[in-house]
């Protein structure tokens, strides 16, 4: 009941803000306290505040960093807003008042156990960067490398953990009252926010991602990862190798340093491809804020709170429906998502077929450099509700990385985009992962996991049988002698699946 009566006082206040900037609709979506939103139409409105994502965007602004963070959330969410709303949210800047550096050096002291002259001899006291959940200042280690230092912000924690509650206190009740609501997985919503958020405020989790992502390009030329100071890294401090550079979407000042804007798109492109389809570990958040090019043309990456996963089937699901609509073959592409599970196997095939072909349709024959990835995942979503298809977050995340990847793309190169600039690479990677070749090495690769496996698993089947003849002969006749346990039958059985496991792989050598 508390709990009722605080996320109600606190929901009066939310509803005013929104209603000030003309941004109730979120509330009314849900159909969430009536009596609440009725309540705060009463407010006097903001006039000029733009469209309804843009209104939307600057009340979240105003609610504090976890309303940014949920915001930035939403911006995934086409199919719960619209498209043009969850573009509007994808342009939330996150970006707050600073807190005064005493507090930042206190905090560093305190997490790294050593006054702070021990560390540093030099460290800024005005921050480069603030935002909803830490902010970074430049400093000098005493050995004499400029590092940036990442501190997160007093009381953080406690703050988001009291909205995160009345977040999932809303979603809890949209998804009780309204069954249609329940497909969108709400509290799921709430929940990849929350996620996302322990991680971000544990900067040792944000330091691994960093030092992952780092090993992933380490024979990469054209991207680099700052390394992680451990030493000086603990909870709420990250501390990274400083970075200099121009900003990646600053054209202009990029081709009067010497840089070739075409030669930084193609770098971007393969950058972004080799993170989603070679390694499934990608940067979701690559705003260019996020990306600096260095003198010798790489581009650098900072600011690792937000990544992505994708395993290896999500990616071959990814890159068969890409094909498909692409080459128009509609059939494949339905298929791949019943055979994904993406579409409720009682739903009508041919109904979903049509429904693809009203998405590739307008995209086929258009020039590749107009064609636009991360809309044509927005139009898929789109049409989930009529397919009752359960969400995919982590396709979304890749959706709205990719919509962020191809305005770089054509920031950089207006007549190209990052599809044009990596068709080579994703042909070879459908050739490698999806032809009749590949598919047949993975097949040989499960069966020698079999092979491998089994003296274990016939061992373990022996012990069983063991077990329960012995519990046979204590309550009835003996039964008849068995072999022991190294009898021929099993090593005969091993040695056998091995040459025929060798025979396959004999003919897949000659199939290729």
């Amino acid at each position: 009941m508390r709990r009722a009566v605080l996320n109600i006082w606190r929901l009066l206040r939310i509803a005013w803000i929104l209603a000030r900037y003309d941004a109730l609709f979120l509330l009314e979506a849900i159909h969430t306290a009536p009596a609440i939103t009725a309540f705060a139409r009463l407010a006097p409105r903001r006039r000029g505040l733009g469209r309804p994502g843009q209104r939307l965007a600057q009340a979240l602004q105003r609610l504090g960093p976890s309303f940014i963070k949920f915001g930035q959330t939403l911006s995934t969410r086409s199919d719960l807003l619209g498209e043009e709303i969850a573009r509007d949210l994808s342009e939330l800047q996150d970006r707050l008042p600073p807190f005064p550096s005493a507090k930042a050096r206190a905090i560093v002291e305190a997490e790294l156990g050593r006054p702070l002259d021990e560390l540093f001899s030099h460290f800024d006291d005005e921050p480069v960067a603030a935002a909803s959940i830490a902010q970074v200042h430049f400093a000098v280690t005493t050995e004499g490398r400029e590092v940036a230092v990442k501190v997160l912000r007093p009381g953080i924690e406690d703050a988001f953990a009291l909205d995160l509650d009345l977040f999932y206190w809303v979603a809890e009740m949209a998804e009780r009252t309204l069954p249609a609501w329940r497909r969108l997985k709400p509290v799921e919503v709430v929940r990849t926010v929350a996620d996302s958020v322990a991680i971000e405020m544990n900067l040792c989790f944000e330091a691994a991602a960093a030092s992952e992502l780092r090993a992933n390009f380490a024979n990469d030329a054209g991207f680099r990862v700052p390394a992680v100071d451990w030493s000086r890294t603990a909870q709420r401090v990250l501390t990274l190798e400083r970075i200099s550079g121009i900003r990646i979407d600053r054209r202009d000042a990029l081709t009067e340093a010497g840089h070739n804007p075409e030669v930084i798109a193609a770098a971007a492109a393969q950058a972004v491809f080799n993170q989603v389809f070679r390694d499934g570990f990608f940067h979701a958040d690559l705003h260019p804020g996020n990306l600096f090019v260095e003198a010798d043309g790489a581009i650098v990456a900072v600011d690792f709170g937000i990544m992505g996963r994708l395993d290896t089937d999500t990616r071959r699901y990814l890159a068969e429906m890409l094909l498909g609509f692409l080459t128009g073959d509609y059939e494949r592409v339905a298929a791949v998502h019943f055979e994904a599970g993406y579409v409720p196997a009682g739903k009508s095939k041919d109904s979903f077929i049509q429904a693809c072909r009203s998405i590739g349709e307008p995209i086929l024959g258009r020039p590749l450099n107009e064609i636009s990835i991360a809309q044509l995942l927005a139009q898929l979503f789109r049409i989930t509700k009529t397919f009752e298809m359960e969400t995919q977050p982590q396709l979304l995340l890749l959706q709205k990385t990719m919509l962020i990847a191809e305005g770089l793309g054509r920031t950089l190169t207006p007549e190209s985009n990052i599809w044009q600039l990596t068709q080579p690479l994703i042909e070879d990677w459908v050739r490698n992962n999806l032809s009749p070749e590949a598919r047949l090495r993975g097949a040989v690769c499960d069966l020698f996991g079999i092979l491998h496996r089994l003296p274990q698993l016939v061992g373990n089947a022996d012990a069983a049988l063991r077990v329960i003849a012995e519990g046979r002969s204590a309550s009835g006749p003996e039964p008849a002698p068995r072999p022991p346990a190294n009898s021929g039958w099993p090593r005969a059985a091993t040695v056998a699946l091995w040459v025929i496991a060798g025979l396959l792989a004999a003919l897949l050598a000659l199939s290729l």
